[in-house]
């Protein structure tokens, strides 16, 4: 790019370092202090919109997986598109017009939603950026809309009163467009820095820490000064990496790129973290993320999941399978519950307007969280995440099979005087008996031995039945809406 010297941007980054307060070691990165915000904030908004949101088909995975000539996503272009000489990914480019994209509507939505921070995918693996950059002119204000959208999403959050956070999937690029140098296709040599598809190198069996060929030099800086330019331009509050920053070759730009967000966000007055995955940063350096899944237990540190709103693309698809605001709203209890945030992930169409689908769900999560909120926001673990028979499968990628929750299934949270218990799937009979708050009749037992002095069902005037005994909590009354969980707010004297 004319104007821009990665030798000097190098230096800018290394005194910026040098100047503290945080080194590019992980001994000084691992002494941050996670954001108090982000801790009571809990749930999020995620988004992915890209040039694959115009293929609109499968999943975000469109620009690798049409290059691969096993995949019905190479059929599917050559019929729809033609072929890959004549139009190849970069061809949606001119197509990209954002011509519905109104990011104050998006920020609306969002904060209806009762959504307290926004994470907008800032590059995915595809390489076209969706912000203003330097370093490169494969990016929608120089192409496509001719639109800052990461600025202007920015300056929307900020009207809504919206943290604006944002994520950074470049380091796959180093071998995700390869598969189109297979045969001839637009992807070809020479390929060299700068050009949209490089480096398009063999792609690597994706869990080998230290797979061949290692990531160059040349590509590693062109990571770090694209993480470091989004960093000082935006001045996020929160950076997320997607996987593959776990591989070796990244561990000492990785290093440098959160020393440098961390120093910037200091010289500003903010408290900032990175979002990482895989133990691709030391403990206690950034929030530990977990792609699609959860823990089984609480955690005494906050973490967060990351999920979809459909089970079969991050980005707008004509084929999603959606989750419904149940199930949503039931993974939201059970991961608060459990010390983490909600990441939820919505995907606009290819012209900028929100799916229908996409609008009824967060409209139902909202609606919920206007009631239940108190329970949710500024909570904290109890004594126990969970009671009942249905536990969360751990790891990454196990909500793709929502929990049959039963009657006696109970979760909690803990704020001020109150404990909160969430009962997952109430009974029609209207009578659950939480067996975690029974009278305790050794208090040298690690079980509750408090006074409860009040129950409240939350979204209802009239009071419950209610009794405690050795058994436990028990409480009577109809809910004539059972689709979504129903909170009881204990009071303890």
């Amino acid at each position: 790019m004319k104007g821009f010297s990665m030798k000097e941007y190098l230096k800018e980054i290394d005194s910026v370092i040098c100047r503290g307060p945080y080194q590019d070691t992980w001994d000084s990165l691992s002494t941050i202090q996670i954001p108090g915000w982000f801790a009571q904030a809990k749930f999020g908004i995620f988004i992915h919109w890209g040039l694959y949101s115009l293929a609109a088909h499968e999943n975000e995975w469109y620009s690798r997986n049409m290059y691969i000539q096993e995949k019905e996503e190479w059929d599917y272009h050559r019929k729809t598109f033609g072929p890959h000489t004549e139009f190849g990914y970069k061809d949606f480019i001119p197509l990209f017009q954002a011509e519905k994209f109104d990011p104050y509507e998006w920020a609306q939505l969002f904060a209806q939603a009762g959504a307290k921070y926004i994470m907008s995918v800032a590059e995915h693996h595809d390489g076209f950026q969706m912000y203003d950059s330097a370093v490169s002119q494969w990016n929608t204000v120089r192409m496509g809309p001719h639109r800052d959208i990461l600025g202007e999403l920015k300056a929307a959050c900020k009207k809504e009163g919206l943290r604006f956070c944002t994520s950074s999937h470049r380091a796959e690029h180093w071998f995700f467009m390869s598969h189109g140098r297979e045969f001839d296709s637009d992807i070809k040599e020479p390929l060299v820095r700068g050009d949209f598809y490089w480096p398009a190198m063999p792609e690597p069996e994706h869990q080998d820490l230290q797979s061949m060929p290692y990531p160059s030099e040349e590509f590693l800086q062109d990571w770090l000064v694209r993480t470091c330019e989004l960093a000082k331009k935006y001045e996020p509050q929160l950076l997320y990496f997607d996987w593959w920053i776990e591989h070796e070759a990244f561990k000492p730009y990785l290093k440098k790129a959160a020393a440098y967000y961390y120093n910037l966000s200091a010289d500003k007055g903010m408290c900032t973290a990175i979002c990482y995955k895989h133990d691709a940063m030391m403990w206690g350096s950034g929030i530990a993320e977990i792609e699609r899944g959860s823990f089984r237990d609480a955690k005494p540190y906050v973490w967060q999941t990351d999920t979809a709103i459909a089970n079969n693309s991050w980005c707008y698809t004509d084929t999603l399978d959606y989750k419904d605001a149940g199930e949503i709203i039931r993974m939201l209890v059970d991961i608060v519950s459990k010390n983490g945030n909600l990441l939820l992930n919505i995907g606009p169409k290819g012209d900028g307007s929100i799916p229908d689908t996409d609008k009824k769900i967060l409209g139902q999560i909202g609606a919920w969280l206007k009631i239940h909120g108190e329970a949710i926001y500024g909570s904290h673990v109890w004594r126990v995440s969970g009671e009942g028979p249905t536990e969360t499968a751990e790891g990454q990628f196990t909500d793709l099979c929502a929990p049959k929750y039963q009657e006696n299934d109970f979760r909690f949270t803990a704020k001020g005087g109150c404990i909160y218990v969430f009962a997952m799937q109430y009974p029609e009979h209207g009578q659950i008996t939480v067996r975690s708050l029974a009278k305790s009749e050794d208090q040298n037992q690690p079980k509750f031995h408090g006074l409860v002095e009040d129950v409240a069902v939350l979204g209802n005037e009239r009071p419950p039945e209610w009794s405690v005994d050795q058994i436990g909590l028990h409480v009577r009354m109809q809910i004539p809406d059972r689709r979504f969980p129903v909170a009881l707010r204990v009071r303890v004297k």
